[in-house]
This record gives C-alpha cells, structure tokens and sequence, in this order.
C-alpha cells in the first residue's frame, strides 16, 4: 500500500472534474443531445451479447457503404451509460457516417475484465453485422473517452479469433485514457473496481501493445491533471515504439470532459483529424 500522501495525491490526480468546474453542465448537454439523437428517425439498438448492458445504440448514415463511428463512454468503470453518449452522433451522421454507442455495464456489478471483454465482443458484433448497420468491415472506426479508451485500447490489443492478421478497426481515437492501471489501485477510483496487482498489469494497454489498427491518434484536453498527460505521453511513445502509427493532440481550451463535444465537428480541432480519418480509404 502506498502512504497516504501518495494517496492522497493520486485521488487528486483522477480527479479530473478539479478542472473542470462546469462539469455538471457538460454532463447535462452530453445528455440533451443524446436524448435528441435518439428522437430521429432510423434509430435502433441492438444487443451484442446476454448481459442486459450489452447493448449498441445505433444511427445509420444517410446512404449504405458509409463509414461507421463507434463510441465508448467513460465515467471512471462505474458512472454514465451508453444513454447519454450519443451527443456526436447527430454530428456524425450529418457529416454522412454512422454512430454507435456501446454499452457494457459498470462496476461494482461487473469486473474490469467482464468489461473489456464486452468491449472487446461488441467491436467484433459490429464489424460482423457491418452490412446490417449499413456500413462495411473495413471502414469501422472507433473512439473512446477516459475509461472507455482504456477500454477500447485494450479491444485493440486483443484479437484472440485471428490473431496478428485482421485489424479490428480502420483508425482509432483515444481521448484521455488510462493506460497503466498500476495508479488507480491505489486511488479512490478502486473501491469499485477491486483491481489487484497482477489484473491491474494484465488489464493496462501499455503491456499490451501494439494496437491492431492502422491509425492511433492520441488526444486530451488543455486541462488535465498531470497523471492524464504522462500516461497520455508513455502510452504514444510505447505505442510509436511497437510500430503503430500513432498521433497525439492537445485540444486549446478543453478540459476531460468538454473534450468529446467536439468529436464530430469538422471546424473543431480534434472532429476534423477523426473525421479526416474515415474520409481516408
């Protein structure tokens, strides 16, 4: 166990919402959106496996063929739902993509590796029901926020049906992840999650590496705490060094949580490299 000013500060340091006074707010419009994307027509949600969670809440594009945008929430393993992460599919469907928003499930009531799994089960429902959501395998993209890109960082390092051949996604965003998980045991943030050392290993994407995926970008808010920008940093050189091609950006004036409502936005810094990479075949 570490002492308690080390505890103490690492609380503060996946304390994101210290930055962030206007979260409540954020939280609320990520909501308001969601809500009004799943009032249009054409909306549908599908389930990827028996867990009551395990559900994809899905917005076809305008025309079949297109590319497909995959979201994976965060909320620290144990807050919000795929109900409120539809906020950029109405963005992304405008630019003429798809949006999918994946649910899991959440700790205490599931475990870290119950969660990765489902994440890891519901990118492969996808790429294999891609005709049905009216998109194509090989144009599958996803991105994930806080919790959620460690949890499709680490879908990206698992490919147990054939291993080292087929990439499961044709680029992939992570915004503000958690990539070492060694931190958080000793936070908060664990009373949930239970994590033990050797899971904590086991279940961190920079011991995982490479991610199977032909593009990596890496982005986080002007304000983050310092452990968010370290392991944002480790996580892109690791990734560079396993042979992944991979970007990282700083988005002026976000914080953690703002980040994302720019996701699908051509005139937003972070929307235009993410909608930049589905317009590349």
């Amino acid at each position: 166990m570490v002492d308690r000013d080390t505890k103490s500060r690492l609380d503060a340091e996946f304390s994101p919402s210290r930055l962030a006074p206007n979260f409540p707010e954020i939280l609320e419009e990520c909501a308001e959106r969601s809500r009004k994307a799943k009032s249009t027509s054409g909306f549908a949600t599908y389930s990827y496996g028996p867990h009551p969670a395990e559900s994809v809440d899905h917005f076809p594009a305008p025309e079949p063929g297109a590319p497909l945008q995959v979201f994976v929430h965060g909320g620290h393993w144990q807050q919000t739902s795929k109900d409120e992460a539809s906020f950029s599919a109405l963005d992304f469907v405008k630019q003429g993509y798809g949006f999918a928003a994946v649910g899991y499930g959440l700790a205490p009531g599931r475990t870290l590796p119950e969660m990765c799994d489902a994440v890891w089960r519901a990118l492969c429902w996808i790429r294999d029901n891609a005709e049905k959501l009216g998109t194509r395998p090989d144009t599958v993209h996803a991105s994930g926020s806080s919790a959620g890109a460690h949890l499709l960082a680490m879908a990206l390092c698992t490919d147990r049906r054939t291993p080292g051949k087929r990439p499961p996604l044709a680029s992939a965003c992570l915004l503000s992840g958690t990539y070492e998980l060694e931190p958080i045991r000793h936070t908060y943030v664990n009373d949930a999650l239970g994590l033990d050392a050797a899971t904590a290993r086991a279940y961190s994407p920079l011991h995982a590496l490479p991610c199977r995926t032909p593009r990596l970008l890496l982005a986080r808010g002007e304000f983050e705490t310092g452990e968010y920008i370290r392991q944002q940093k480790e996580f892109g050189a690791a990734a560079r060094q396993a042979g992944n091609e991979t970007t990282e950006l700083v988005v002026p004036g976000a914080n953690h949580f703002d980040l994302v409502l720019g996701l699908g936005n051509p005139a937003n810094p972070l929307g235009n490299r993410v909608l930049t990479a589905m317009a590349t075949r």
